[in-house]
C-alpha cells in the first residue's frame, strides 16, 4: 500500500505502547508475589494466575492469604497507626505529596501495568487514572496539613480495611486510600484476586516514598479473604468499591459492630438528554460512557432520550459506534479493551441474551479479536424502564435507552434506580440544567458532560475521623412498672393530626413514686407506615420553601416553646422528678437550641461541602430516653432546618414531653406531616423503621444499644444510618448541637458544569 492508498482510506495505523518496562517489573519479581505487610513482600507460595484478559498470557502467580498472614497484615497496621497518626498533619502531607510526585514519575509504568492487567485501554490507564489519582494524593495532602485546624476534637479511627474491584484498581485505590492516610489511619488493602498488580505496584511505591513501615499493607485473595477482612476485630473501618450485591452483605455483616463503612457502588449512570441538546455532543458523551469503566467497575449508562430527538439521537449514536476500535488494549487508538476475563464477558452475553428481546438490540458489524476478552459495543434501546436491563448491574461496553416526554419524567425515571454515584444532563438552556440537576439523586451530576474528574468532590477526611471524646455506655432504662395494655387508646401525632394507635392500645405513664400521670399509644408497623407516608408526602414542599422560611419557623417553634417554659418544666420534673432548677434549664437549652438551627438552616447549610447541601428525604429518628425534652429537640431541629421531613420516636419512659410538644408545632404553624410522632418501646419500633424502604436515614440515640439492628435491617436498601452503639451522648453540651448533626441531615451533591455550556 502506498502513501496515495492511504490518503485514500485514512484507516488508522498502529500505535502500540511498549510493554517492556511493566514485564521488567514483574520480572524483576520473579512473576511471583506473596503479600506487602510491615513494609516487605512476603515469600511468595502457588496461587491465583493474573492473566492478561487481551492475550490469556500468563503475567504472573499470585498468593491467595491465609487467616494468619491477614492477622499479621492487620497486627502490622495497629502497630503502625499510632506512630503515623502522631506525625501530626503536615508530616503526612509531606509524604503523600511524595507519593503523588512518584505517582507522576512512574505514570508510563504504572498505566501499562494496570492495562496488562485489566484489559482498559491505556489512553484511559493514562489519562484518567493514573492523573487522577496523582491529583488525589496532592488534594488530601492538603486537606492533612490543614487538618488540626478544621477538625479539632477529631482523631484517626484506626486502621482501615480497603475492599478495592477489578477494574480502575489505580483510581479506586487512591479514592480510598488517600483520605484515610491524611487522616491519620493504616491501611490493609484486598485487591480483586485475579487483578492484583496494580495494588502490589502500589505498595512498592509506598516503600520507595518512605512511608513508614505498616502503613500500607497488601493481602492478596478473593471473597474469603475479604471476608476474613470485614469480620477482623482489629479493622476499625471499612472502605469497599463494587456491587451493590456485596456492598448489603458487607453492611449486614459489620451490623452493630462499631466499623465506619464507605461504599462506592458500581454505577450505571442516568445520561438525559433533553431535545434543546447538541445532540453530536451528547453522542460523544454516550461514547464516553461506553468506553470508560467507573472506579468501582462499572461502564455503560441508561440513556433517558427526550421522545422529540430520541430517534435522531439513536441514528447518530449508531454511526458513532460503527467507528469505534475494538482491540489491543496497549494500542494508543483503541477505544474498547478487553473484559476482566472470559467468566465476565460469558455473564454479559448472558444477561444481554436474556433481556434484548424487551427493545432492539445494535452492534456494529465487525470480527472480535480471536483470543481474549472481548465484547462488541452495545446498544439496546426501546426498553420500558421496568425492564431488567435498564436496573441490572451491567460490567461492560453495553448502553440501554428509554424516552420521556416531560422535564419532570425524565428525574423520575433517573431516579428511580439503585444506582446513584454519577448522573449526566445535555440541555443548551443553562436554566432547564440548573432546574433539573439539583432534583437528581446522584452524588455528581455533570451538566453537558460526562468524566469531569475532579479530586475535590471525591470527599473529605471526615468520613475517616472520629470525636476523641466517646461517651460512656448508656443503661438502657427501667421498665415502667404498669399492667396489662390499657383498652383505650391516646393518639399519636401523624400528618399534624393526633391519629389513634393502629392496633388500639396505650400503655400508662407512672411518675417515680409509680403514680400514673398519663398514657400514650402503642405504635404499631401499620403506625410506622403511616408515619412514613405523610413524612414523604410533606417533605418536598418543607425542602422547597427555603432555607429563609425553613428559618422562621424554628424561629416561630422556639417562641412558642419559651411562653410555655413553666409548663413544660412542671411536666419533666414529675415524669422524672428531678430537681426544679434542672428540669428549668433543660427547657431554656431546648428554646436555646431551636435558635441555634434556626441560625444553622438560614447561614450554614451550604458551608459543610464543595456542593449543594441537599436534605437526605424522610429521616426516622429513635430520640434519647434521658433529656426526653432537650434530647426531642437535639434531634428533631437540625433535620428539619436542613429540608428533611421525620418520624421521631420519643424517649421510651419519659414521651409524654413529646407529645406536648406536638401541640407547640401545631400552634407555631408547621406544616403537617413534616414531623411526626409515634410512640412506643424502642426495641420494638426500631426494625420496621430501619426497614422501610421509604425512609432515606435511620439515627438512633436509644440507651437500649439497637445498633446492630437497625444497620442490619438498612442493609437491605443500604439506606444511611447515625447509631450510637449504646453509648451516651453529651446533649446539654456542644455534642447536642454539633457539626456532625449538620453532615447527618443532608447528603453533598456537586453539580459540574464545564465553561462553554
Amino acid at each position: 500500500m502506498d502513501v496515495s492508498d492511504l490518503m485514500q482510506t485514512m484507516d488508522y495505523g498502529p500505535a502500540p505502547e511498549n510493554p517492556a518496562e511493566a514485564l521488567d517489573w514483574l520480572a524483576g519479581h520473579g512473576n511471583r508475589f506473596g503479600h506487602f505487610i510491615a513494609g516487605r513482600f512476603t515469600t511468595p507460595r502457588e496461587g491465583v494466575e493474573a492473566r492478561n484478559p487481551a492475550t490469556g498470557e500468563v503475567l504472573a502467580m499470585l498468593t491467595a492469604a491465609t487467616a494468619e498472614e491477614v492477622d499479621e497484615a492487620v497486627a502490622a497496621a495497629r502497630r503502625a497507626q499510632p506512630k503515623w497518626a502522631g506525625l501530626g498533619g503536615a508530616a503526612r502531607a509531606r509524604h503523600l505529596r511524595a507519593l503523588a510526585r512518584l505517582i507522576r514519575q512512574r505514570a508510563r509504568l504504572i498505566s501499562v501495568l494496570e492495562t496488562l492487567d485489566s484489559g482498559q485501554p491505556i489512553r484511559e490507564s493514562r489519562e484518567m487514572g493514573v492523573a487522577l489519582a496523582e491529583r488525589l494524593f496532592h488534594h488530601h495532602a492538603g486537606l492533612a496539613q490543614l487538618l488540626d485546624k478544621d477538625w479539632p476534637g477529631h482523631v484517626a479511627q484506626g486502621v482501615s480495611g480497603l475492599i478495592l474491584p477489578s477494574s480502575a484498581a489505580l483510581l479506586t485505590l487512591a479514592s480510598l486510600a488517600a483520605p484515610a492516610l491524611s487522616a491519620g489511619n493504616t491501611l490493609v488493602l484486598k485487591p480483586a484476586e485475579r487483578t492484583s498488580l496494580g495494588a502490589l505496584l502500589f505498595a512498592d511505591l509506598v516503600r520507595e516514598a518512605g512511608l513508614p513501615r505498616g502503613v500500607v499493607n497488601v493481602v492478596n485473595g478473593g471473597a474469603a479473604v475479604g471476608e476474613l477482612l470485614v469480620a477482623h476485630p482489629g479493622i476499625d473501618g471499612i472502605g469497599f468499591a463494587g456491587t451493590a450485591g456485596v456492598g448489603r452483605a458487607i453492611r449486614a455483616a459489620t451490623a452493630g459492630s462499631g466499623k465506619a463503612l464507605g461504599l462506592h457502588l458500581a454505577s450505571k449512570p442516568p445520561v438525559i438528554v433533553c431535545e434543546d441538546a447538541d445532540l453530536d455532543a451528547a453522542v460523544e458523551g454516550a461514547v464516553e460512557a461506553l468506553c470508560t469503566r467507573g472506579p468501582a467497575g462499572g461502564a455503560g449508562a441508561r440513556l433517558i432520550l427526550q421522545e422529540g430527538i430520541a430517534g435522531d439521537f439513536l441514528g447518530r449514536l449508531k454511526a458513532r459506534m460503527t467507528r469505534l476500535r475494538l482491540g489491543d488494549p496497549l494500542d494508543k487508538g483503541t477505544d474498547i479493551g478487553a473484559l476482566i476475563d472470559e467468566g465476565q464477558r460469558d455473564h454479559l452475553a448472558a444477561l444481554l441474551a436474556e433481556g434484548a428481546a424487551e427493545g432492539e438490540l445494535f452492534q456494529p458489524d465487525g470480527p472480535l479479536p480471536e483470543r481474549g476478552a472481548f465484547h462488541p459495543p452495545t446498544l439496546i434501546s426501546g426498553l420500558a424502564p421496568a425492564s431488567r436491563l435498564m436496573q441490572a448491574e451491567v460490567f461492560g461496553p453495553v448502553l440501554v435507552s428509554t424516552t420521556f416526554r416531560t422535564p419532570a419524567e425524565a428525574v423520575q425515571l433517573a431516579n428511580d434506580s439503585r444506582h446513584g454515584q454519577v448522573a449526566s444532563l445535555w440541555s443548551e438552556t443553562i436554566a432547564t440544567a440548573l432546574e433539573l440537576a439539583p432534583r437528581l439523586a446522584a452524588r455528581v451530576i455533570r451538566v453537558n458532560g460526562m468524566t469531569m474528574p475532579d479530586a475535590a468532590g471525591s470527599g473529605g477526611l471526615i468520613d475517616h475521623l472520629r470525636p476523641a471524646r466517646r461517651g460512656k455506655r448508656l443503661k438502657p432504662p427501667a421498665p415502667p412498672r404498669q399492667g396489662d395494655p390499657l383498652t383505650r387508646s391516646e393518639p399519636l401525632w401523624i400528618g399534624g393530626k393526633r391519629v389513634a394507635p393502629g392496633g388500639g392500645q396505650s400503655r400508662a405513664i407512672l411518675d417515680p413514686r409509680g403514680q400514673r400521670i398519663g398514657q400514650v399509644g402503642l405504635a404499631t408497623r401499620e403506625d410506622v407506615a403511616a408515619a412514613v407516608a405523610a413524612a414523604r408526602k410533606a417533605q418536598p414542599g418543607w425542602a422547597t420553601q427555603g432555607a429563609p422560611a425553613r428559618a422562621q419557623m424554628l424561629f416561630a417553634i422556639a417562641d412558642t416553646l419559651s411562653t410555655q417554659e413553666a409548663d413544660f418544666a412542671d411536666l419533666l420534673r414529675e415524669m422524672t422528678g428531678a430537681p426544679k432548677a434542672e428540669v428549668a434549664a433543660e427547657v431554656a437549652l431546648g428554646v436555646e437550641r431551636l435558635f441555634t438551627w434556626a441560625a444553622h438552616a438560614d447561614t450554614q447549610a451550604g458551608e459543610i461541602g464543595p456542593g449543594l447541601a441537599m436534605p437526605l428525604g424522610v429521616i426516622g429518628a429513635i430520640c434519647p430516653d434521658e433529656a426526653p425534652l432537650l434530647g426531642l429537640v437535639s434531634v428533631l431541629a437540625p433535620a428539619i432546618a436542613m429540608g428533611n421531613a421525620c418520624v421521631l420516636v420519643p424517649s421510651d419512659p419519659f414521651p409524654l414531653a413529646a407529645m406536648a410538644f406536638c401541640r407547640v408545632l401545631e400552634s407555631a404553624g408547621l406544616p403537617g406531616g413534616v414531623v411526626n410522632m409515634i410512640t412506643g418501646a424502642h426495641a420494638a419500633l426500631a426494625e420496621p423503621l430501619a426497614a422501610h424502604m421509604d425512609v432515606d436515614a435511620v439515627w438512633c440515640f436509644s440507651s437500649s444499644d439497637l445498633s446492630a439492628g437497625i444497620e442490619r435491617a438498612a442493609a437491605r436498601d443500604l439506606k444511611r444510618t447515625w447509631v450510637n452503639h449504646g453509648r451516651a451522648r453529651d446533649w446539654w453540651g456542644d455534642e447536642g448541637e454539633d457539626r456532625a448533626f449538620l453532615r447527618a441531615a443532608t447528603e453533598i451533591r456537586t453539580i459540574r458544569i464545564p465553561r462553554g455550556a
